[in-house]
Protein backbone atom coordinates (compact mmCIF):
# COMPACT_ATOMS: atom_id res chain seq x y z
CA UNK A 1 0.00 0.00 0.00
CA UNK A 2 1.28 3.47 -0.89
CA UNK A 3 2.25 5.59 2.10
CA UNK A 4 -0.34 8.22 1.26
CA UNK A 5 -3.11 5.63 1.07
CA UNK A 6 -2.72 4.73 4.75
CA UNK A 7 -4.21 8.10 5.72
CA UNK A 8 -7.67 7.14 4.49
CA UNK A 9 -7.85 3.86 6.38
CA UNK A 10 -6.33 5.37 9.52
CA UNK A 11 -8.89 8.17 9.34
CA UNK A 12 -11.72 5.63 9.22
CA UNK A 13 -10.30 3.82 12.25
CA UNK A 14 -10.01 7.10 14.14
CA UNK A 15 -13.62 7.98 13.29
CA UNK A 16 -14.93 4.66 14.58
CA UNK A 17 -12.82 5.03 17.72
CA UNK A 18 -14.76 8.21 18.45
CA UNK A 19 -18.02 6.36 17.89
CA UNK A 20 -16.91 3.72 20.40
CA UNK A 21 -15.90 6.46 22.84
CA UNK A 22 -19.33 8.07 22.46
CA UNK A 23 -21.06 4.71 22.98
CA UNK A 24 -19.01 3.99 26.11
CA UNK A 25 -19.80 7.44 27.45
CA UNK A 26 -23.51 6.90 26.77
CA UNK A 27 -23.46 3.70 28.85
CA UNK A 28 -21.75 5.56 31.69
CA UNK A 29 -24.33 8.36 31.55
CA UNK A 30 -27.27 5.98 31.66
CA UNK A 31 -25.90 3.67 34.35
CA UNK A 32 -25.01 6.61 36.58
CA UNK A 33 -27.81 8.90 35.52
CA UNK A 34 -28.32 12.15 37.36
CA UNK A 35 -30.81 14.55 35.75
CA UNK A 36 -29.03 17.46 37.40
CA UNK A 37 -25.93 16.58 35.35
CA UNK A 38 -27.62 16.36 31.96
CA UNK A 39 -26.17 19.62 30.63
CA UNK A 40 -22.65 18.44 31.48
CA UNK A 41 -23.37 15.10 29.77
CA UNK A 42 -24.65 16.94 26.71
CA UNK A 43 -21.54 19.11 26.57
CA UNK A 44 -19.09 16.21 26.98
CA UNK A 45 -20.87 14.12 24.36
CA UNK A 46 -20.79 17.06 21.97
CA UNK A 47 -17.03 17.34 22.44
CA UNK A 48 -16.68 13.73 21.29
CA UNK A 49 -18.98 14.36 18.33
CA UNK A 50 -17.03 17.51 17.40
CA UNK A 51 -13.75 15.57 17.42
CA UNK A 52 -15.31 13.04 15.05
CA UNK A 53 -16.43 15.90 12.79
CA UNK A 54 -12.83 17.12 12.59
CA UNK A 55 -11.77 13.71 11.28
CA UNK A 56 -14.53 13.84 8.66
CA UNK A 57 -13.38 17.32 7.56
CA UNK A 58 -9.78 16.07 7.33
CA UNK A 59 -10.99 13.32 5.01
CA UNK A 60 -12.84 15.84 2.85
CA UNK A 61 -9.76 18.06 2.61
CA UNK A 62 -7.55 15.12 1.67
CA UNK A 63 -9.96 13.92 -1.01
CA UNK A 64 -10.19 17.40 -2.50
CA UNK A 65 -6.40 17.48 -2.97
CA UNK A 66 -5.76 13.84 -3.91
CA UNK A 67 -4.86 12.86 -7.46
CA UNK A 68 -5.07 9.11 -6.89
CA UNK A 69 -6.95 7.29 -4.10
CA UNK A 70 -6.91 3.59 -3.06
CA UNK A 71 -10.59 3.23 -4.01
CA UNK A 72 -12.99 5.65 -5.71
CA UNK A 73 -12.95 9.02 -3.95
CA UNK A 74 -16.76 9.02 -4.01
CA UNK A 75 -16.75 5.77 -2.02
CA UNK A 76 -14.25 7.15 0.49
CA UNK A 77 -16.36 10.27 0.93
CA UNK A 78 -19.53 8.19 1.34
CA UNK A 79 -17.90 5.98 3.97
CA UNK A 80 -16.59 9.00 5.84
CA UNK A 81 -20.08 10.47 6.08
CA UNK A 82 -21.76 7.21 7.11
CA UNK A 83 -19.13 6.54 9.78
CA UNK A 84 -19.51 10.06 11.17
CA UNK A 85 -23.27 9.55 11.26
CA UNK A 86 -22.87 6.85 13.93
CA UNK A 87 -21.46 9.34 16.45
CA UNK A 88 -24.16 11.83 15.49
CA UNK A 89 -26.87 9.27 16.24
CA UNK A 90 -25.34 8.41 19.61
CA UNK A 91 -25.29 12.09 20.52
CA UNK A 92 -28.98 12.26 19.56
CA UNK A 93 -29.82 9.95 22.49
CA UNK A 94 -28.34 12.37 25.05
CA UNK A 95 -30.06 15.27 23.30
CA UNK A 96 -33.43 13.54 23.60
CA UNK A 97 -32.86 12.89 27.31
CA UNK A 98 -32.18 16.60 27.69
CA UNK A 99 -35.04 17.86 25.52
CA UNK A 100 -37.60 15.57 27.18
CA UNK A 101 -36.34 16.36 30.69
CA UNK A 102 -35.95 12.67 31.55
CA UNK A 103 -35.72 12.08 35.31
CA UNK A 104 -35.51 8.27 35.56
CA UNK A 105 -33.87 5.87 33.11
CA UNK A 106 -35.90 3.04 31.61
CA UNK A 107 -33.87 -0.18 32.12
CA UNK A 108 -34.29 -1.07 28.45
CA UNK A 109 -32.26 2.02 27.56
CA UNK A 110 -29.24 0.61 29.39
CA UNK A 111 -29.63 -2.68 27.54
CA UNK A 112 -29.83 -0.77 24.26
CA UNK A 113 -26.72 1.25 25.11
CA UNK A 114 -24.66 -1.91 25.63
CA UNK A 115 -25.82 -3.13 22.21
CA UNK A 116 -24.61 0.14 20.70
CA UNK A 117 -21.20 -0.41 22.32
CA UNK A 118 -21.09 -3.94 20.91
CA UNK A 119 -21.97 -2.68 17.42
CA UNK A 120 -19.29 0.01 17.63
CA UNK A 121 -16.72 -2.59 18.71
CA UNK A 122 -17.44 -4.59 15.57
CA UNK A 123 -17.28 -1.41 13.51
CA UNK A 124 -13.85 -0.64 14.96
CA UNK A 125 -12.67 -4.13 14.02
CA UNK A 126 -14.04 -3.64 10.51
CA UNK A 127 -12.27 -0.35 9.90
CA UNK A 128 -9.03 -1.63 11.43
CA UNK A 129 -9.16 -4.54 8.96
CA UNK A 130 -10.30 -2.46 5.99
CA UNK A 131 -6.81 -1.60 4.68
CA UNK A 132 -6.27 -5.33 4.14
CA UNK A 133 -9.62 -5.83 2.38
CA UNK A 134 -8.20 -7.70 -0.62
CA UNK A 135 -6.79 -10.50 1.58
CA UNK A 136 -8.76 -10.31 4.81
CA UNK A 137 -10.88 -13.26 5.91
CA UNK A 138 -12.24 -11.37 8.93
CA UNK A 139 -14.33 -8.70 7.27
CA UNK A 140 -17.28 -10.76 6.04
CA UNK A 141 -17.83 -12.52 9.41
CA UNK A 142 -17.78 -9.10 11.10
CA UNK A 143 -20.44 -7.80 8.70
CA UNK A 144 -22.58 -10.84 9.51
CA UNK A 145 -22.14 -10.22 13.24
CA UNK A 146 -23.29 -6.64 12.71
CA UNK A 147 -26.40 -7.92 10.95
CA UNK A 148 -27.04 -10.23 13.91
CA UNK A 149 -26.82 -7.34 16.37
CA UNK A 150 -29.27 -5.35 14.28
CA UNK A 151 -31.72 -8.29 14.37
CA UNK A 152 -31.34 -8.55 18.16
CA UNK A 153 -31.99 -4.84 18.53
CA UNK A 154 -35.09 -5.01 16.35
CA UNK A 155 -36.49 -7.54 18.82
CA UNK A 156 -35.41 -5.43 21.77
CA UNK A 157 -37.06 -2.39 20.23
CA UNK A 158 -40.37 -4.20 19.72
CA UNK A 159 -40.45 -5.65 23.23
CA UNK A 160 -39.38 -2.37 24.85
CA UNK A 161 -41.99 -0.29 23.07
CA UNK A 162 -44.67 -2.87 23.82
CA UNK A 163 -43.82 -2.79 27.53
CA UNK A 164 -43.79 0.98 27.39
CA UNK A 165 -47.30 1.09 25.96
CA UNK A 166 -48.64 -1.62 28.28
CA UNK A 167 -47.44 0.20 31.37
CA UNK A 168 -48.17 3.72 30.21
CA UNK A 169 -49.33 6.03 32.99
CA UNK A 170 -48.02 9.34 31.73
CA UNK A 171 -48.56 10.04 28.03
CA UNK A 172 -45.76 12.60 27.80
CA UNK A 173 -43.22 10.28 29.43
CA UNK A 174 -44.36 7.40 27.24
CA UNK A 175 -43.96 9.42 24.06
CA UNK A 176 -40.57 10.72 25.22
CA UNK A 177 -39.27 7.19 25.74
CA UNK A 178 -40.68 6.03 22.43
CA UNK A 179 -38.66 8.81 20.80
CA UNK A 180 -35.54 7.76 22.70
CA UNK A 181 -35.98 4.12 21.69
CA UNK A 182 -36.30 5.32 18.09
CA UNK A 183 -32.92 7.02 18.53
CA UNK A 184 -31.34 3.82 19.80
CA UNK A 185 -32.66 1.93 16.81
CA UNK A 186 -31.21 4.64 14.56
CA UNK A 187 -27.79 4.14 16.23
CA UNK A 188 -27.78 0.44 15.41
CA UNK A 189 -29.11 1.03 11.89
CA UNK A 190 -26.29 3.55 11.32
CA UNK A 191 -23.70 0.96 12.41
CA UNK A 192 -25.20 -1.69 10.14
CA UNK A 193 -25.28 0.78 7.25
CA UNK A 194 -21.55 1.41 7.68
CA UNK A 195 -20.83 -2.32 7.66
CA UNK A 196 -22.93 -2.81 4.53
CA UNK A 197 -21.23 0.13 2.79
CA UNK A 198 -17.80 -1.28 3.60
CA UNK A 199 -18.92 -4.60 2.13
CA UNK A 200 -20.17 -2.86 -1.03
CA UNK A 201 -16.91 -0.94 -1.51
CA UNK A 202 -14.89 -4.14 -1.08
CA UNK A 203 -17.07 -5.93 -3.64
CA UNK A 204 -16.46 -3.13 -6.14
CA UNK A 205 -12.71 -3.27 -5.67
CA UNK A 206 -11.92 -6.99 -5.61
Amino acid sequence: MAKGDKFYFENFSECTAYSKKAADYLVNCLENYNPDEIERMLSEMHEIEHSADIKRHQMGDALAKAFVTPVDREDLDMLSHTLDNVTDKIEDVIQKLYINNIVDINPAAIEFSHKVVEACEYLCQLTDEFDNFKKSKKIQPLIIKMNDIEDECDKLFLSSVRELMKNSENVLVTMAWKEIFDCFEACIDACEKCAENIGTVIMKNT
